[in-house]
């Protein structure tokens, strides 16, 4: 991907690769789509209110990445653009699995492109799997190789859902690299967080700071207060997420927390 947009028209292969999905779509079935829809909450009022979906499966969708690589590289921005900002899902998905790719391979000014071309896109990256297949590899990897995370606490505190998730899904890449204190800082600007997305992706990343690093410390973050004036974490945190957050403990010491008896 060139960091200059193009004023060029770019419809011929952003067209070609719409035609090719509408066929996988086709050899799929429509009941494919009409799952997918159900299942990432399509319906009015729900969180991925008016998203559409061709119907096409994940690896059909890395197939397609693989296959429009070189095309996609040599692209001076139209059609990446176009894809990003598409009403279909399955295109946004495809936009996206090419910059995580490219992002493995940036270096200096190409990684901090594709990390601004993420996050003014942010928008479009709707729903929880286009964050979490992408907020770590690009967000997270940009920061890390910067060692600074900081600007996790901005996004945290959006009123934007899906930045909020890429803030908190973008920590994984820091407790990998066996740096945990993105991952708490980021979780207490969260902690009581009223949606069961932000809950779910929190506990998640508590558990793998737990998992990947130590359980001492994630015991020792959610037994303790964060601020004196307020009862311990898990006692102030939604349930679901508590529940993600301590999965993967000993039964014991899971139901223990479970009961407020920590």
């Amino acid at each position: 991907m060139n960091k200059k947009a193009s004023n060029k028209p770019e419809a011929g292969l952003l067209q070609q690769i719409r035609n090719e999905m509408l066929q996988l779509a086709a050899q799929n079935g429509g009941e494919k789509r009409r799952i997918l829809q159900s299942f990432f909450k399509t319906g009015k009022g729900e969180y991925g209110e008016g998203d559409l979906f061709y119907g096409i499966t994940v690896p059909q969708i890395r197939a397609l990445a693989k296959r429009y690589r070189k095309d996609l590289e040599a692209d001076e921005g139209a059609v990446l653009e176009g894809l990003m900002c598409d009403a279909y899902h399955e295109c946004r998905m495809l936009a996206l699995l090419f910059l995580v790719e490219q992002m493995q391979k940036a270096e200096g000014a190409q990684a901090g492109f594709i990390f601004r071309f993420y996050m003014e896109h942010a928008a479009h990256i709707n729903n929880w799997d286009l964050v979490d297949l992408s907020a770590p590899q690009i967000v997270g990897a940009f920061l890390l190789r910067r060692k600074n995370w900081k600007i996790l606490k901005e996004y945290a505190r959006s009123s934007h859902l899906w930045t909020q998730r890429i803030a908190v899904v973008a920590t994984f890449a820091f407790t990998k690299a066996g740096d945990t204190a993105p991952v708490y800082a980021i979780s207490d600007l969260l902690l009581q967080h009223p949606h069961d997305l932000l809950q779910k992706a929190t506990g998640w990343m508590l558990r793998e700071a737990g998992k990947r690093i130590s359980q001492e410390e994630e015991v020792r973050y959610l037994s303790q207060k964060r601020k004196a004036s307020e009862p311990p974490r898990y006692r102030i945190m939604p349930r679901t997420m508590l529940r993600y957050a301590i999965e993967r403990f000993p039964e014991a010491l899971r139901k223990d927390f479970l009961q407020g008896r920590i």
